[in-house]
């Protein structure tokens, strides 16, 4: 069976509380895969089983035992499970996050030290056998960490964790082994395909974590480059640097530092861009999305932009058609656990998508966000901002303004319901405090949807005319 995840490739970013205007962690990414692969978004509730649990993988022959208790967790699921299920991203009961994978590539002298394991754990499974059972963000890289160490991996993957505290950002190399780092909170960090993790700190494990024998297995297999001898650079020692990331990783990167750290100085091309940066401002949750919907605007980079057909196809961009959706995970330290996160959801192409924000304290999802089908239909979340972006592409200098308009709106709609609903949370009992967020939850999920169903109505109208069968009679006839 081929797994469809394959040659998935996403774009992630993480941004420290300190960092932010407002105080919040965020841990962000671009789910690729495939131009037409739904999704669907759901809430699982907690659940107390009398005997332990099992996890059996449709992606390939990992099998796991699970605790007898599940936590409350959201995930965004494949629409079907023939393949696995790719729950990808969530919020549990606790106020964890997490988003699982940002794919990366181990170099081939440490495979051949230490393959990767063919029914080791993969994406396919990470947020289901992690998410429902860890409390804080360090649980959660424990807890994965330990899986790997015993079942193996069956890929190279980056990993991003957020508590109310912190933020964590981990990867696995080879078959076995894996480092994670914490964020600074003043800090924020892209990465793109590319393992990103550089020097690790072994006297502070406050900071850095790391699988047990990793440095014994470096150092008796010789897979450090370090002339001295006395670094331990996780991208050099499992990472790689080939022509491929020139086109395909390291521009994105690029890109993000050129939004957030301009005085920094680097080309698309760049090998030894930083992981941890600093930004000349603080970081808002437009920032993150604008970053998350970009196509290097402004360069002569962008697919759509005035560079030359060579400039406009050179660089593999962040928001791309093959993005089947788009999370912002936002936990905010002063609010309550059930209203501090809120997950940003954007079905399909986040640059023709909308980020609508679902508490993670509800306790369902809209039924336009379950049960996607393989193909179009126009009652489903995934298919109605598809839908938009689709009728957009022939002509996105002539409709592109619409779409821009409509998504400025809900910029300002979504802020203003979060605003007023944060406002009415005093003196909730937890039932209603959970009753309350799942109606914002509907409503903005519903105006979303009424906004594009109506932008989808407006493009459709204006595109009649705009056929290549279209002719102008000459007025002197």
């Amino acid at each position: 069976m081929m797994p469809i995840k394959a040659y998935s490739a996403c774009t992630s970013m993480i941004v420290g509380k300190n960092a932010s205007v407002d105080g919040s962690i965020m841990i962000a990414r671009n789910e690729d895969s495939k131009a037409a692969w739904p999704k669907n978004y759901v809430i699982h509730n907690h659940k107390e089983f009398d005997e332990e649990q099992s996890f059996s993988s449709n992606d390939n022959g990992f099998k796991i035992s699970l605790p007898k208790v599940r936590a409350k967790y959201s995930a965004t699921p494949e629409w079907t499970d023939q393949y696995g299920l790719f729950e990808e991203d969530g919020i549990n009961e606790y106020g964890v996050a997490m988003s699982a994978t940002e794919s990366t590539y181990t170099n081939e002298y440490a495979l051949g030290a230490d393959p990767l394991e063919k029914d080791g754990i993969g994406e396919e499974a990470m947020i289901t056998v992690v998410l429902p059972y860890v409390k804080t963000a360090r649980q959660g890289v424990s807890r994965l960490g330990r899986i790997i160490e015993h079942f193996g991996t069956s890929e190279s993957n980056g990993i991003l964790f957020a508590d109310k505290d912190e933020a964590w950002y981990m990867e696995t190399g080879g078959g076995h082994q894996w480092v994670a780092i914490k964020i600074p909170d003043d800090a924020y960090a892209v990465i793109a395909n590319q393992t990103a993790i550089q020097e690790i700190n072994f006297s502070d494990p406050d900071n850095y974590m790391w699988a047990p024998n990793i440095r014994s297995f470096v150092k008796e297999n010789q897979l450090n480059p370090d002339l001295s001898g006395h670094t331990f650079n996780f991208r050099k020692i499992f990472g790689t640097a080939s022509l491929s990331d020139t086109y395909y990783n390291t521009p994105r990167v690029w890109y993000g530092l050129k939004q957030f750290s301009p005085d920094q100085q680097h080309t698309p091309i760049d090998q030894d861009m930083p992981l941890i940066n600093r930004s000349n401002r603080k970081l808002t949750i437009f920032d993150v999305q604008n970053f998350l919907g970009s196509h290097y605007q402004g360069t002569p980079y962008d697919p759509i932009g005035e560079g030359s057909d060579a400039d406009k196809h050179r660089f593999r961009p962040i928001s791309l058609a093959k993005t089947q959706e788009a999370h912002i995970l936002q936990i905010r330290p002063s609010m309550p656990t059930q209203a501090a996160g809120i997950q940003w959801l954007a079905m399909g192409v986040a640059a023709q998508s909308t980020f609508v924000p679902f508490y993670a304290g509800a306790t369902d999802t809209p039924k336009q966000y379950q049960h996607a089908t393989g193909t179009y239909s126009p009652n489903q979340a995934y298919w109605t901002y598809k839908l938009a972006g689709i009728l957009v592409d022939p002509h996105y200098v002539a409709l592109g303004p619409k779409l821009s308009d409509t998504q400025k709106q809900l910029r300002v709609q979504f802020q203003q319901s979060i605003q007023a609903a944060d406002r009415s949370l005093a003196g909730l009992s937890n039932i209603e405090l959970a009753n309350f967020l799942t109606k914002i939850n509907f409503e903005n999920a519903q105006r979303g949807l009424d906004a594009y169903n109506k932008l989808i109505s407006n493009l459709i109208t204006t595109s009649t005319d705009l056929s290549p069968l279209n002719f102008e009679q000459d007025v002197n006839l």
